[in-house]
């Protein structure tokens, strides 16, 4: 039980030190770890002491598993579930000259989603959505590239995320209610045509265009960057044998713990919705320098080969296709965007400014 708390605690403290600083919870939470830690060393040592003989030489490796099926698990369950929004941050697209709205509009079960929208100029629209612990600004570049190729944009604070409200949940699971959200939204916008609707995700983002586009038929297209998988279902990819096997089964109590602590209903896995969304065209980009990101992408791609492109970026890291090679990462998206959803000859574009 004291493992627990104090797996607990660390995701608290760093959550809340990392994004929010030194607040309340933070402070709490650090105190009630240190005393965590504490009486977790001395409770061990006791155990140790008490046990007769040869049964000291089990201490190892069972402290080895409850650290690995245990502490390890249920704290990435309590940090990803338990993280603050943190600040947005005051950059916004008038930096890269290009007019914009503030809008917010609701999701079915009534959470508050905030995001800029940019209207299309050539019929079409991108929802563009952020990794974990990001926000809306995190995706500014890549909403300038769509931009200037005349497709509107929609840059989401994902739930729990900058200015939106809701708790996170940072395997992604709320993805396919925010995202349906999004797509009505852009679907009753002037100038957006029927069935020009795409999905870029970075991260967090991507894993949760890539779950939500075989059950939403609105969505035309998904490009996903840096996605490996948002549940064990996504890790078919990993090695097999006895390293699988261990991360297999701390992978099952930490999707199982967060699913339990966040309240967030388990997605459809990515491979099923890629060959539900058939034939609507995926592109995942992969960072050649994430050596899981490549193995990963490949595993999604033979779920549906006729639709699913992959693109490994030489060199670059994770979701940083953009930053690493912008002139290839242009090309890559525009041509599969122009391909998936065929918008019309873009208009001028506007004046920067915010409007509304």
């Amino acid at each position: 039980m004291n493992g627990t708390t104090t797996a607990a605690m660390i995701s608290v403290a760093t959550g809340h030190l990392a994004k929010a600083g030194l607040d309340t919870a933070a402070v709490l939470a650090v105190i009630v770890l240190v005393t965590g830690v504490i009486l977790l060393i001395w409770g061990a040592a006791a155990l140790v002491r008490a046990m007769p003989g040869w049964w000291r030489l089990l201490a190892v490796p069972v402290a080895l598993a409850l650290l690995w099926f245990v502490l390890v698990p249920l704290t990435v369950a309590v940090h990803i579930t338990n993280r603050p929004s943190g600040p947005l941050g005051r950059a916004t697209p008038a930096v890269y000259g290009l007019s914009y709205r503030e809008v917010a509009f609701r999701t079915a079960d009534g959470v508050r989603l905030s995001a800029w929208y940019i209207p299309p100029r050539n019929g079409a629209a991108v929802m563009l959505l952020p990794g974990a612990g990001s926000a809306r600004t995190a995706v500014l570049g890549q909403a300038a590239v769509l931009a200037r190729h005349g497709y509107g944009t929609l840059l989401v604070d994902t739930r729990g995320h900058g200015r939106s409200g809701g708790h996170a949940m940072d395997f992604g699971w709320w993805g396919g209610r925010d995202i349906a959200a999004a797509v009505s939204f852009l679907a009753r916008k002037p100038g957006v045509r029927p069935g020009k609707i795409a999905v870029v995700g970075e991260s967090m983002g991507g894993e949760q265009g890539l779950a939500a586009i075989g059950g939403d038929p609105r969505i035309g297209a998904v490009v996903a960057e840096g996605a490996t998988g948002q549940q064990l279902a996504d890790h078919g990819w990993q090695p097999p044998g006895i390293e699988g096997a261990l991360t297999h089964g701390m992978e099952w109590v930490m999707f199982t713990a967060a699913g339990l602590i966040s309240g967030a209903p388990r997605p459809v896995s990515i491979p099923d919705s890629i060959r539900g969304a058939a034939p609507r065209p995926v592109l995942i980009i992969a960072g050649a320098a994430k050596a899981d990101e490549p193995i990963a992408a490949r595993w999604f791609q033979a779920a549906s080969a006729a639709t699913v492109h992959v693109w490994v970026v030489p060199h670059a890291g994770h979701t940083q296709g953009l930053a690493t090679t912008p002139r290839a990462w242009e090309t890559h998206v525009i041509s599969f965007l122009n391909a998936a959803l065929h918008p019309v000859a873009p208009a001028a574009p506007r004046a920067a400014g915010r409007n509304g």
